[in-house]
């Protein structure tokens, strides 16, 4: 590696595993910026970003700003003099922070731009039953996800296969990505690619997604319904609501690690188990599914569900 320094900017385990690669590389880190510690649960412990305790380990320079436009944050940033800022997985960056470095501030994104541009990128890729994403490198600009692209690859998506999976393998691809990336920017060998040339490829959004839009639609087939499940395994996970007639009572349930079947649903709202998993009726036909969670209580198999849950009281409650 060339003597070209970085400011890395990120928060969660995806970005982590990112620095972690450009440290063991020998990167020049002068230094990280990650999310202010937040207070949690119900003893209001103190938690870090993942990014921060990695960087804490390591001994490395750590700013957590509340305000990324605050005068003596942007004073502090500009003293570090890094030829280029790395963000992954981070907050919106203000133009007086992005436009600092003469090299420039890059972002990795989980997807192959410009198609999935936003928040969600692999729940949505699996969610519309894509078969292949990738990850993007490209220069901030202005506009959110549209900056000129350095280096994309592609990764392929398993027919069962969750986005917390996805989510773990495309990490590991995205540190090969990130680091390449520095590499060609440090030895001037980059010829970056504009977005707007690439306006015949598919186009479709990964806005953020909120509880309201993970209730389960159980009048799709059963290929749409799997799809959605798994896209939203095991965050921030579809939920459906069941009622027991043994306790008259309902309740939110969260599903996890579905499969589909060929076997063709009779009642459209009875459960019904079998020794795989539990079977939920779609339009066509059920889908199985090993993991549940009812609310107030663990995530569980669908074998210990079923101990304390007779499958024969619930159904599903469509509004």
């Amino acid at each position: 590696m060339s003597d070209l320094s970085i400011v890395f900017m990120g928060t969660p385990s995806f970005a982590t595993e990112i620095l972690k690669k450009l440290h063991t590389e020998g990167v020049e880190i002068k230094g990280v910026i990650t999310s202010p510690d937040r207070k949690s649960g119900r003893g209001q412990k103190v938690n870090q970003s993942d990014v921060k305790k990695y960087a804490e380990a390591n001994g490395m320079k750590i700013l957590q700003p509340t305000n990324l436009k605050d005068a003596e944050f942007v004073s502090e940033l500009q003293s570090l003099q890094a030829d280029l800022f790395v963000v992954v997985a981070f907050r919106m960056l203000p133009e007086i922070v992005w436009g600092m470095p003469p090299k420039g501030t890059i972002n990795l994104h989980g997807s192959l731009l410009p198609n999935y541009r936003g928040a969600a990128p692999i729940n949505w890729a699996i969610i519309n039953g894509e078969t292949e994403t990738g990850v993007t490198s490209f220069f901030i600009e202005k506009e959110i996800d549209t900056g000129m692209i350095i280096e994309k690859e592609r990764i392929s998506i398993g027919e069962n296969e969750s986005a917390g999976e996805l989510h773990d393998r495309m990490m590991v691809l995205g540190a090969d990505v990130v680091y390449s990336t520095i590499q060609k920017i440090a030895s001037g060998n980059i010829q970056p690619v504009d977005q707007d040339d690439l306006v015949g490829a598919e186009m479709n959004p990964a806005p953020k997604i909120f509880k309201q839009d993970c209730k389960i639609d159980f009048s799709n087939d059963v290929q749409t319904v799997h799809n959605f499940c798994r896209g939203l395994s095991p965050y921030p996970a579809s939920w459906c609501t069941l009622y027991n007639k043994d306790k008259n009572e309902s309740k939110t349930y969260k599903l996890f690690a579905s499969e589909k079947t060929g076997i063709d649903a009779v009642n459209h709202s009875a459960i019904k188990s079998t020794e795989e998993g539990l079977l939920f009726p779609c339009a066509d036909n059920y889908l199985l599914v090993k993991e549940i969670q009812m609310e107030g209580k663990r995530k569980m198999n669908f074998k210990d569900f079923l101990a304390g849950n007779p499958i024969k009281s619930l159904s599903i409650i469509e509004e």
